[in-house]
């Protein structure tokens, strides 16, 4: 057997819990920023943005976020931006993943939403050709533009309807956005059959994750670490096994967890979750899919069996038809049984 970390390199893998700005690496931040010199405060050099990406608290990261979003002013930006997150992910052997996409904020910078539409779709077919990966959409609502930008999200989703878009979901800031004022949008993207994946429990407490059980009937939990404080919040997550969307460096990163010894993912596990490791906004956070199931073998105590187990994990917890599920399913174990 080969050592964990490249195991855990080869290892063919799924992703649910990715953005898609946040997943652009440090060389495509630069050219951006480049393309844009003098308009941004980003920086045109990717070694200057380690330094830029070091984040005091959540809304520090919010403002560093969008600052890189507004680099993307055209359908020549959403193509470049689509195609080389999927080079970057299928670099890890990722076959499938399901990327967090906020139209609203393209749009509301100027980009008509078919065009975005159209340019995500175009780098999406291209990927699966060049790079042998599947991706999906999930459409999220910026949670701190309000109503108005659920309004938007949901008429993009039903309008446009784009072929890789599989599910609903709710980003941004949780402190002072409440989950029950999203319920009418999310019940009309349910009825239309998109699937309900809202961040919930990142930042604030259980109620959170309640609320987007309850009101916005959330399928699958983006993050959803703060469950861990109540019991009967666990039972429920772990009888009907609803799965949470872990992303432990972020955690730290964005200060949700003070140390990455204190993350509550072995307490999770322990309590008979069906848990995802994914990595959010990697190069924001200096990290990659790799790397937090690297994290995720350490806190918990993993061989290259219980990885397997975590890559198993993500595949069952996806959007995908089952005839795809039992084929990476099928990777994983022929993978496994090489590398034994």
């Amino acid at each position: 057997m080969t050592d964990l970390s490249t195991f855990v390199a080869g290892l063919p893998k799924a992703e649910l819990h990715v953005h898609h700005v946040g997943s652009a690496s440090p060389r495509i931040v630069a050219e951006l920023a480049a393309r844009h010199e003098g308009r941004s405060p980003v920086p045109a050099d990717p070694a200057a943005l380690a330094d830029y990406f070091a984040f005091r608290d959540f809304a520090h990261f919010v403002e560093v976020y969008l600052s890189v979003v507004d680099l993307i002013r055209d359908q020549e930006d959403v193509w470049l931006l689509t195609h080389e997150v999927a080079r970057e992910l299928a670099r890890q052997q990722v076959r499938y993943a399901e990327l967090t996409v906020t139209p609203y904020s393209h749009v509301h910078r100027g980009i008509p939403a078919p065009a975005f539409c159209e340019a995500i779709e175009d780098a999406r077919k291209r990927a699966a050709a060049d790079f042998g990966i599947e991706l999906r959409w999930c459409f999220d609502i910026p949670g701190e533009a309000g109503l108005p930008a659920a309004e938007e999200t949901l008429r993009i989703s039903l309008d446009e309807r784009p072929d890789g878009l599989i599910s609903f979901g709710l980003g941004g800031p949780e402190i002072g956005v409440p989950r029950p004022q999203f319920k009418p949008y999310f019940d009309q993207a349910r009825a239309a059959g998109l699937r309900s994946a809202p961040h919930a429990g990142e930042t604030t407490g259980a109620q959170t994750v309640w609320d987007a059980l309850r009101d916005l009937g959330a399928e699958r939990i983006g993050h959803g670490i703060a469950a861990v404080e109540d019991p009967e919040l666990l039972e429920f997550l772990a009888e009907r096994q609803i799965a949470l969307e872990v992303c432990p460096t972020s955690n730290v990163r964005t200060r949700a967890v003070p140390r990455i010894e204190e993350h509550p993912l072995p307490r999770l596990v322990g309590a008979g979750l069906l848990v995802t490791i994914n990595s959010d906004d990697p190069p924001m956070f200096g990290t990659t899919l790799n790397d937090e199931y690297a994290v995720a073998a350490r806190l918990l105590g993993l061989g290259p069996q219980g990885v397997v187990a975590l890559a198993h994990n993500a595949v069952s917890a996806s959007f995908l038809d089952p005839a795809s599920k039992q084929r990476i399913a099928g990777e994983i174990d022929a993978y496994l049984a090489r590398a034994s």
